[in-house]
């Protein structure tokens, strides 16, 4: 659990979530109304909302107390629970060695020269991720070609009147950028004549584009970007929107969205029928709070209650097999080169999701890599699959213990930094899987074996205790050895699962703004335009563009939804 401070305010967290069963919440205070509570409770007239707060402040201090008088708590860990971490760059980590050679002097010669272009020079090149785009970056912007106000090809130059000018092949270029509301409106008004004899009205025909629904299809797409891509809620959109005087009630974004989840749902099955033929699939899961369900939950607790004798016992004790929590499953998978991503929300585990999809995998086709954490929950029951584990969060382990094991760390750190860094090689040179598993075998396998002998060293000459947290990291890659190297083995077998863990962002960051859904419904319509969202970005295709034409060719894409994916779609594309 994480907690924050603030200039003026602070936020209680319940730390102690580490030794309780329940997720706690976080509530922020002003120290004004903090001051006020403590008040209260000196007049002994508190409030009903008081004790809540009161419970957490206490929840706060106990879990605080037993990480701080935990063995294997440090104040940079502490930090880390309460703030976060920034970065787990090895370097970040354990630092540099000292008797490491300093990065080379750049050439003095190379930097002093001068670079020309268009007549001025300059003493160094740009630097990188400088921040500045170039007309190209702008790929969907509109086009406008701007033709010479008095000059064509072939005029005579007006400068010497004896040569003739021709248009070059780099023409000017202007970069403009304007402000607008997401979402944009026209008001047409008609003009009506009235016959003063017969009273026949005559009104103007309206414009072509005036012409059809109220809502064009780039608002539905336009919500469901700003809501399920980038966490804005309906309400704050609602506001935002009412700014800008083009008002547009929560209440209709939903029936927008929502109609156009609808329209969409063959292409998102589609997508989780090719989703299931992948070669590598990636899976894990994240929280995510569904109101309806939860009511259910509080429902079938007021029962036990009533039933029980003894409410008490009862209401602490959950009939076997009961599930309370709800998760929201990401699932990665690539296939012939694309990416696919789905996101399913509800009371099932990763692994459980994932068995759903795999159900419709063609019977041909051999067992897919199965890339996620070593979690249980995350393995799909009796379908069998390559299972890889995650070096990334084999490497965590360390990462978290480094302060007071920095030797015996950078020693494991700096070993899985030559793994990435020869993937990154391999990537870099675009070799095939069978090319990748060729070159890691000759390149990390060596680095590999050398690190497994010193982890069981570490163990069998006694240098590291067992039950500490160091001995902890290393049972963790010892444990799950064969699984986190499968890349030596399995052509296109990946390192870690960070591309998932990088679509869950999405769910997460709709949770912490927007909270929660209201009904399955609602989960579900998130669920399918995340899914279509990242799956365009993954694919590099604007999905402004995609959600808008999907839902122009609603019908079309309805009857043949294989010839409507994110990197198929512009062929038909009218």
């Amino acid at each position: 659990m994480v907690a924050f401070a603030r200039a003026g305010q602070f936020s209680l967290a319940a730390v102690a979530g580490i030794i309780m069963p329940t997720k706690p919440t976080i509530i922020e205070l002003d120290m004004d109304k903090l001051d006020e509570i403590l008040r209260r409770v000196e007049a002994k007239d508190l409030h009903a909302d008081d004790y809540e707060t009161i419970r957490t402040v206490i929840e706060s201090y106990v879990g605080l107390f037993y990480a701080v008088g935990d063995k294997n708590t440090t104040i940079q860990r502490l930090r880390k629970m309460l703030f976060g971490a920034r970065t787990e760059k090895t370097v970040a980590v354990v630092g540099e060695r000292k008797d490491s050679p300093p990065p080379p002097a750049p050439d003095a010669a190379a930097s002093a020269a001068p670079t020309e272009d268009n007549g001025e020079s300059s003493t160094q090149p740009p630097r990188k991720n400088h921040g500045r785009n170039g007309a190209d970056a702008y790929t969907d912007a509109e086009k406008i070609a701007v033709r010479h106000e008095s000059l064509q090809p072939g005029d005579p130059c007006p400068k010497c009147e004896e040569g003739t000018v021709y248009e070059t092949n780099r023409p000017g270029v202007l970069v403009r950028l304007m402000g607008q509301a997401p979402v944009g409106a026209r008001v047409y008004y008609l003009q009506k004549l009235r016959c003063n004899l017969c009273g026949v009205v005559f009104t103007a025909k309206p414009p072509e584009d005036a012409v059809g629904e109220k809502y064009d299809a780039t608002v539905g797409s336009m919500i469901a970007m700003l809501k399920y891509s980038m966490g804005v809620p309906f309400n704050r959109e609602e506001r935002f929107q009412g700014d800008l005087g083009i008002p547009l009630p929560a209440s209709t974004q939903w029936d927008i969205v929502a109609a156009q989840a609808e329209r969409a749902e063959p292409v998102f099955a589609e997508l989780v029928q090719q989703a299931a033929q992948g070669d590598v699939i990636h899976n894990d899961d994240t929280g995510v709070k569904i109101l309806e369900m939860m009511g259910e939950r509080v429902r079938q607790a007021a029962l036990a209650d009533e039933v029980s004798e003894d409410s008490a016992k009862d209401s602490a004790t959950k009939p076997e097999g009961e599930r309370t929590g709800m998760f929201t499953t990401g699932i990665v998978s690539t296939r012939e080169g694309h990416k696919i991503a789905l996101f399913l929300s509800g009371r099932q585990h990763a692994g459980e999701n994932l068995k759903d999809v795999l159900v419709r995998r063609a019977a041909e086709l051999p067992p897919p890599i199965q890339m996620c954490d070593a979690l249980t929950r995350n393995l799909p029951g009796k379908l069998q699959t390559m299972l890889a584990n995650c070096l990334a969060h084999g490497r965590r382990q360390f990462v978290d213990v480094a302060e007071r094991f920095p030797e015996e760390c950078r020693h494991v750190l700096e070993s899985l930094s030559a793994i990435y860094h020869n993937d990154a090689l391999a990537r870099e040179q675009k070799l095939s899987p069978e090319g990748r598993l060729c070159f890691h075998q000759a390149e990390s396998s060596p680095v590999m074996e050398e690190l497994h002998v010193w982890l069981v060293r570490q163990f069998d000459d006694r240098l590291v205790e067992p039950n500490s947290a160091l001995g902890g990291a290393i049972s963790y890659l010892l444990k799950h050895w064969e699984k986190l190297t499968l890349f030596l083995r399995v052509p296109g077998a990946p390192l870690d699962n960070n591309i998932c863990e990088r679509a869950l962002k999405k769910a997460i960051r709709h949770r912490r703004n927007s909270l929660f859904y209201k009904t399955r419904h609602g989960a579900h319509v998130g669920d399918v335009f995340m899914s279509l969202i990242h799956t365009c970005e993954l694919c590099g295709v604007n999905p402004f563009d995609y959600l808008t034409e999907l839902d122009r060719h609603a019908d079309e894409a309805g009857v043949s939804p294989r010839d409507w994916m994110p990197w198929n779609y512009r062929q038909l594309k009218r």
